[in-house]
């Protein structure tokens, strides 16, 4: 490959819209930015360890197809010809399918996962598969299997974590390894890793997109979502993921805004507070109205360890069987949290499944009165490997993986650091399409996209 065929991957042509522009226009094919796609994961992945597998002799020739499509004028969809990286709980048929955990790494998936298949029937180009954490339980992507992966916005010789588990998918992302990623959202999973990498992404409304072929940590709380450059192109891929396109929604203007009052409860990031206030003043001048809201069954670190134990006592009865046959194939850490749940008394275990349904009451409550509610996706930017994880730090996502509510992250600036900082726009049930239409516009406000030093 040439080194011309990087052309399509410069900055400002990391876009889908950009790309789509240019096939339109057959300034590019689906080809040429398949061969870019795969020249840089070659090159910068060895130092990332984001991508574990690859497809690269399918993938060229499906990308061969669509560069016909679009030669005839025939995309067979708004995302014919979009890479797509993968994360590895998702099963992508020929390839490994282990979710991070050793006892299955050889183990090979037979066919696509549902939300899979719906990318290529829709023509996207299936790359790989993405680093995670073990068995989708973590914070920082730091798998003891498969190594760990590195944040592009890490400066020279600064190990930051891309966050978890998605992690592997947000930093793909950022580091320009492909256009969109899919990930697992459990309590914050897609949109930790977007924040922290400086991405967009969607946790989509409960059974929006199909976990059928995912293999699954929490049957109750998981879902399958997008990490993408920017959140203008979101509503595309979730289209095609989803089997629905999304309907039209009116912009920010007029839309009454609950802004999550969280301050009493959680201590932020200097930086994430004065960007938080900030965004909130750039709402506010493009015509919303903004009023406090808090919950009122949700209890933030209270509420998140008791979706913790419906996620490891699920977890440990996925894996039961795995655990009896292989138990070196799980490490000491992931091993103890699925077994602490399993070995708690069935009260405190009803307990907990009672408090993640009435979350399910906040979000009613909320959304009886205001379009949208916003808050940081992330109390803090992303933190050295090494460092103590922070205790709160997906006190702000979970509540829409309880709820089962769509949540779109978009980046709202940069630390004095120079690290990305996110905001999240969450949705009443079924209105994805309004949550990402506010992510997108606020993009636009906050000059995104953004992309990391060097990349």
């Amino acid at each position: 490959m040439s080194e011309r065929l990087d052309l399509p991957l410069e900055p400002g042509q990391r876009t889908w819209a950009a790309q789509a522009d240019a096939l339109a226009l057959g300034r590019w094919s689906p080809l040429q930015v398949f061969d870019a796609y795969a020249q840089r994961i070659a090159r910068l992945n060895p130092h990332l360890n984001a991508v574990l597998d690859t497809r690269f002799q399918a993938a060229r020739e499906e990308a061969a197809d669509s560069a016909d499509r679009w030669a005839k004028g025939a995309p067979l969809s708004d995302i014919d010809g979009a890479v797509v990286l993968v994360k590895a709980n998702i099963a992508v048929e020929g390839l490994p399918w282990h979710a991070g955990i050793k006892a299955y790494q050889r183990r090979i998936a037979r066919q696509d996962a549902a939300c899979v298949a719906a990318l290529k029937r829709a023509g996207a180009i299936i790359a790989g598969t993405v680093n995670m954490e073990e068995g989708a339980l973590g914070a920082v992507t730091d798998n003891p299997w498969f190594g760990r992966t590195l944040n592009p916005w890490g400066e020279a010789g600064a190990a930051l974590t891309p966050g978890g588990s998605s992690g592997g998918s947000g930093a793909a992302v950022a580091a320009g390894l492909c256009i969109m990623a899919l990930g697992t959202d459990t309590m914050g999973s897609v949109r930790i890793p977007a924040a922290y990498c400086g991405a967009a992404s969607l946790k989509p409304s409960r059974g929006l997109i199909s976990t059928d072929g995912v293999m699954a940590l929490s049957t109750t709380l998981d879902h399958v979502g997008p990490i993408s450059r920017s959140a203008r192109d979101l509503a595309a891929f979730t289209a095609a993921l989803s089997g629905q396109p999304q309907r039209p929604e009116r912009g920010l203007t007029g839309l009454k805004i609950g802004r999550w009052r969280f301050e009493d409860a959680l201590e932020a990031h200097p930086a994430v507070t004065s960007a938080f206030n900030d965004a909130c003043a750039r709402l506010d001048r493009a015509g919303a109205a903004l009023v406090d809201v808090e919950p009122q069954a949700y209890r933030y670190g209270a509420t998140r360890r008791k979706g913790l134990i419906v996620s490891e006592l699920e977890g440990r009865k996925i894996h039961a069987e795995a655990l009896n046959r292989n138990p070196g194939g799980f490490s000491d850490g992931f091993r103890t949290l699925l077994d602490w749940a399993a070995d708690q008394p069935a009260g405190k275990i009803a307990e907990a499944y009672a408090a993640v349904r009435a979350v399910e009451g906040d979000a009613q409550a909320w959304f009886s009165s205001v379009d949208l509610v916003v808050a940081p996706t992330a109390l803090e930017p992303a933190f050295p490997f090494g460092s103590d994880i922070p205790a709160g730090q997906a006190d702000l996502t979970a509540f829409a993986d309880m709820a089962g509510n769509p949540s779109a992250a978009v980046p709202m600036g940069l630390s004095d650091d120079g690290l990305p900082l996110s905001i999240q726009f969450m949705a009443p049930h079924g209105r994805d399409g309004l949550a990402m239409k506010a992510a997108a516009q606020f993009e636009i406000l906050a000059e995104g996209p953004l992309i990391p030093p060097g990349y």
